[in-house]
Parts: structure tokens; sequence; C-alpha cells
């Protein structure tokens, strides 16, 4: 028997699952010994393969094909800060569509978001020269499970609960920043949030985002905003929301959601000081990123073609599955269970709680297995936050990427199986 290698402490560290990549391993085992039987798997983070964005990107492949230009694409290497037509399609949109007045050096492309929060996290977070533990601030917690895995120091990681906004009587509930305890002080490194936010849909006003914002100013604290699902592509916001750019803020895209997750392009956006940081550490690491990608990105956005798709045909598609799980839900959940649907505000999850759930949300998982329905546990969400807050294990969170039907369906056996969760532990 082969022996593990020995590996450093960041080795160690680097070589764990963390979050839902942990939970995905029994999801596949599941799928794979699951012969013959039927699951409808609402795990999925993939985006839905539209046939529109799929022609789109088809279209400038082709182009790029044709193109004189392929060999210097594919086959030479590039700038470290990113494919040069790709940021100037990126400056003139921004600038035009927002009034900015970006140039090159406020803009940089990294191999997917996932990388460039990993660049941002350990460029700005953990222990200074004089080792100060810098933290790293996710100010409105649950949020996106991949923040649990980009610092190699985990206990710089620092997340705040949230207040809880609740209609009872509509079953509804939404998250909100409780700027009573969010703490941002000089030993804080960074700041991360998604907005919309991957799980929960939601979406933080204009006004909280400002708010976070200038907290971390007065210590000159970056703000790193992740938009992966935000305008202007792919446009995953079914609420109005105002990007915000500028100062002390860093505004992150990335191109997944929009239909290219197989190419890796993460976009970020902000003031050269923070942008030649996190250029100095990609190079260190990977050169720069995939040009490919790059070079058909950039034509999507020069021609305007991606932020018309993603407006009359990538929002519509998501904010439809919402409303349909919305309408399945009522219809079928139980009236006097005490279950809250977070509001659908944007992304392409749905996020569901049910308060004082007799039993964890891993067994909720482990229950809607037995009948054919694949979900994810919600504690993986929370990283960060180290009090004990049952809710941490009292959510789920509902991929919108399945048929209209098999949502329906899926509801009605969820709701079949909270319905006996809850009435059992009565008995």
């Amino acid at each position: 028997m082969s022996q593990a290698p020995l590996l450093s402490k960041f080795g160690t560290q680097m070589s764990r699952l963390t979050g839902v990549r942990a939970i995905m391993k029994d999801i596949i085992d599941t799928l794979k010994a699951g012969a013959g039987q039927d699951f409808i798997n609402l795990s999925a983070g993939n985006p839905v393969i539209i046939p529109e964005v799929e022609r789109l990107w088809r279209d400038c492949t082709n182009d790029l094909l044709n193109s004189p230009e392929y060999g210097e694409v594919v086959c030479r290497y590039g700038s470290s800060q990113g494919y040069e037509p790709l940021i100037e399609a990126i400056a003139t949109d921004f600038n035009q569509r927002y009034g900015l007045n970006l140039t090159g050096e406020n803009i940089l492309i990294t191999p997917g978001s996932q990388s460039l929060y990993f660049l941002a996290a350990n460029a700005f977070g953990g222990y200074d020269n004089v080792g100060q533990l810098k933290s790293i601030i996710l100010p409105l917690s649950p949020d996106y499970t991949g923040y649990g895995g980009v610092s190699l120091y985990p206990e710089a990681i620092r997340a705040f609960k949230p207040s809880l906004d609740i209609d009872q009587a509509n079953h509804r509930f939404k998250y909100r920043p409780d700027f009573s305890q969010l703490n941002i002080d000089e030993n804080t490194g960074c700041v991360i949030f998604s907005r919309p936010c991957n799980p929960t849909g939601n979406v933080l006003s204009d006004e909280e985002a400002e708010k976070i914002a200038d907290l971390a100013a007065v210590h000159d604290v970056p703000v790193f905003i992740d938009s992966a699902y935000a305008p202007p592509f792919p446009a995953l916001n079914f609420t109005e929301m105002k990007p915000l750019f500028g100062g002390n803020v860093i505004h992150c895209l990335s191109l997944s959601k929009a239909g290219l997750p197989g190419e890796r392009v993460g976009i970020a956006i902000g003031e050269p000081r923070f942008i030649g940081v996190l250029q100095a550490f990609l190079t260190n690491a990977c050169i720069h990123s995939s040009r490919y990608g790059q070079a058909i990105a950039a034509r999507a956005i020069q021609s305007g073609a991606l932020a018309n798709i993603a407006e009359t045909v990538i929002r519509p598609y998501y904010q439809n599955k919402i409303q349909i799980l919305e309408a399945a839900l009522d219809r079928t959940m139980p009236k006097d269970v005490p279950w809250y649907l977070h509001r659908g505000e944007g992304a392409i999850f749905a996020w569901l709680w049910f308060d004082e759930l007799p039993i964890t949300d891993w067994e909720l998982y482990q229950e809607l297995k037995a009948v054919g329905v694949i979900a994810v546990p919600g504690s993986p969400f929370f990283p960060g936050l180290r009090e004990d807050w049952p809710h941490k294990q009292q959510c789920l969170r509902i991929s919108l990427t399945a048929t209209d039907s098999e949502i329906e369906t899926a509801m009605a056996r969820l709701s079949d199986v909270v319905k006996n969760v809850y009435r059992s532990s009565v008995k």
C-alpha cells in the first residue's frame, strides 16, 4: 500500500476539501450507486446550457478561429494582466454603462473568480510582517461556501451573524447585515461578500453595500464584492441593484454564469494600487489566465451581445424557475410548519430555512435522498462563523437548474418529508 506523501502545513491545509466540495463526493457516490433509481438532482452549481447562450459562444469561437489573431491568442504567451482587447472591451463597456473613467490599469483578468478571492485573501489577509493576524471579514453569513478555502490561514476568516427579517404569514424571510455586530478595524485585511448571494439569492441593498464599504474605508481596507451574478452580465438580479465602484471597492466579475464556466474567466475592477498587488500575485502563481476564453469574451462584450442575452435570456430563464419553485412550495408545504423561503432576489439557487428543525440539515439531506431528491445541506455555507447557532443546521440550498416539472415534483416530495419530520418529533 502506497504511503501518503509528507505535506507542508500549507499543503495539508490546501489538500482538504472544504464546504460543498466535501458533500459533492457523497452526491456523486449516491448517483453512481443508485443504479435504476431516478434522482432529481437539485445540487448543481453548473448553469443550464441555454441554447441561445451556447450559440453566442459558438459564434464568438468561430469568429476567433477564422481571424488572423488566432495564433497570437493560443500560440503565444500574453500579459499577466490579461488579454488587451478584453480589458479594452470591459473598460469601454463599463465607462459607457456606469459613467466611469476606467483604464487598463484598473482591470485584471484571473482564471475564474475563485482564484481571485484566493489572491485577495492571501495578499491582504493572514499574518503581516510583524506577526499580526489580519482578518478576512465576511460581513453577512451565510455566504459563498468557497470563501472557506481561500486563505492559507483558516483562522483569519471571520464571519458575522445576520439579522433576520421574517414574514411568518407568507413563509418568507431575508438576511440583513447586523451593523451592531459587524466589526471592521485596523486588524482587518480585507472584506469579501457576494451580491447577489450564492447560496441564498439575497441582494444587499445599495445602502447596505455602501455602508460596508464606508466602514472599511476608515481603515483603508479593500472590499471585494463578488458580483458573479450581478449586472451587466450575467445580470441574474431579480431586483434593482446598483454595482459599486471606486475607492476601496474591487468589483469582481465572473463569466461562469454567463455560460463560460469551463473557461474560468474572472475579472477584477478597482484602483491600480489594489489591482497591481493582485497582478503580481497572479504572475507568480500562473503567469496569466487562459487567453482563448478571454478572446471570445472580448467579442461578446464588444458587440453588446453578452449584455443583451443576459437581460433577455439568462435572467428571465432563472427568474421563471424561482417563481415555479415558490408556487410549488406555497401549494404543497404544510402551513403549520415553520418553514421560510429566502426572498429570491437573484442568483440560481433557492434557500430554505426550517425553524426548530427536529433533525440536522445533513439528516434532512439523507431523508430527501431516500425519496429521490438531492439538495445541499446548508451548514457548509457559514464559513468563518464560529459561534454555535442552531440556524446553521436548519437550511437547504436548492438549485434552480432542474426542469420545471422536476422542481414541482421535488418540492412535493420535500413537503412530504418535512411534514413527517416535524410530526414525528411531537409523538
